[in-house]
């Protein structure tokens, strides 16, 4: 079995980690292929940076030369998984969806501790829109632009747990998320300095992936993720795929 895992943004030492904690968790036989955008901004933190990863993802998918069984889009509350699963027949899977949906199988409430302040609106629509919101205490921003994640993973760590432990203690969350794929791989020192579960959104999304390719599953074609209608698309900037003009 092969999965890509796409990185959101441009910065390749992250797509190294996010690979890690994947392959970290994949089962024996799977292949985890990181991948990272060939244009786009060098973190996402806002709406303008998240649909063009969502554009720079979708390019690089179409472009990857070998075949893959299912995909995974790496980065929190970003836009761009609807798209995938219009263009591709395999499982997708947005880490997202997967952390918050693996969060309600181990407690009543949970909460995503994300970087930024300003992308809390973000997550809170993602959430919603994907109906994982009812069970949902609160996003909480940890103040650490996703960069500083890797630059200073030490104040990177209390951040997480300083929000964690106000999201467990005033918000009564049970569950706490890891709200960016540049948290990746933090869980389990967030998870002895809280004491309550963590889930990482890398590590859940290999999971689920692997599971819908074993179950032979994948995004149901008949209505809302048809396959796009064939038209000419000007300007694309993959060279190859049923995009490319």
């Amino acid at each position: 079995m092969r999965i890509l895992v796409l990185n959101v943004n441009t910065t390749q030492s992250m797509t190294d980690s996010i690979a890690a904690q994947a392959r970290a968790v994949a089962s024996p036989g799977t292949e985890i292929v990181g991948l990272t955008p060939n244009f786009g901004a060098e973190s996402c933190e806002g709406n303008f940076e998240s649909y063009l990863a969502a554009i720079a993802v979708m390019d690089k998918v179409l472009s990857y030369p070998e075949p893959f069984d299912a995909v995974i889009q790496a980065g929190y509350g970003e836009h761009g998984r609807e798209g995938l699963q219009e263009l591709l027949d395999v499982p997708v899977v947005d880490i997202t969806e997967a952390a918050a949906s693996t969060a309600m199988f181990l407690g009543y409430k949970y909460s995503v501790v994300t970087t930024l302040d300003r992308a809390v609106p973000l997550i809170e629509d993602r959430l919603k829109l994907a109906g994982l919101d009812a069970r949902c205490a609160s996003v909480r921003a940890s103040g650490m632009a996703v960069l500083e994640l890797e630059e200073e993973p030490e104040r990177a760590v209390q951040a997480i747990v300083d929000q964690a432990e106000k999201a467990v203690n005033d918000d009564k969350a049970e569950v706490i998320v890891l709200g960016c794929g540049g948290m990746a791989g933090l869980d389990d020192q967030v998870r002895a300095r809280t004491g309550v579960p963590v889930v990482d959104g890398v590590a859940a999304a290999v999971t689920i992936a692997e599971s819908l390719v074993r179950m032979g599953l994948s995004t149901s074609k008949v209505r809302t993720y048809a396959t796009p209608r064939p038209k000419k698309v000007i300007g694309w900037p993959v060279t190859s795929g049923p995009l490319a003009s």
